[in-house]
């Protein structure tokens, strides 16, 4: 895995799944910053996806994780910056073709959806693959506006 860092962030439905893939990096010797929040109390998914992605647009070799109920909202907003190439998955399969084709650089999970135990199989499989490049190479560069 080349990725040095990773930034995670949730939303007051994705904290509980927050806690359990910040204890598997800890387990795997992952450096990770946590946007927050620090608990399920009420949070705007916005307020966390933002600074993920600004962290991972500005940050070379650091790539994100994003979690809230359905994983829809913070996705949304994550994609609204123009270097972020965000990713919802809730199997393992998405998450490899995600980062094999779409060279997506932040994981998004829909924590009402998905299992703790197949979370961890989606961060795994999304940081072990690389991308391919090659003919994804020209779609990957027509994604952003600018």
């Amino acid at each position: 895995m080349k990725i040095k860092e990773i930034a995670i962030g949730s939303d007051h439905a994705g904290f509980n799944l927050k806690e359990v893939l910040k204890n598997y990096l800890k387990e795997q010797n992952i450096l990770f910053k946590d946007f927050g929040p620090n608990s399920d109390a009420r949070a705007d998914y916005p307020d966390y996806a933002h600074p993920v992605a600004n962290y991972v647009e500005n940050n070379k070799d650091v790539y994100g994780i994003l979690i809230c109920g359905s994983g829809n909202g913070i996705n949304m907003t994550a994609n609204k910056h123009q270097e972020i190439r965000s990713a919802l998955c809730w199997q393992s399969e998405i998450a490899e073709l995600a980062r094999l084709h779409n060279n997506a650089n932040i994981l998004v999970l829909p924590a009402r959806y998905i299992t703790n135990e197949e979370a961890i199989k989606c961060v795994d499989v999304f940081f072990n693959t690389e991308f391919e490049g090659g003919r994804h190479t020209d779609r990957v560069n027509k994604i952003a506006c600018s």
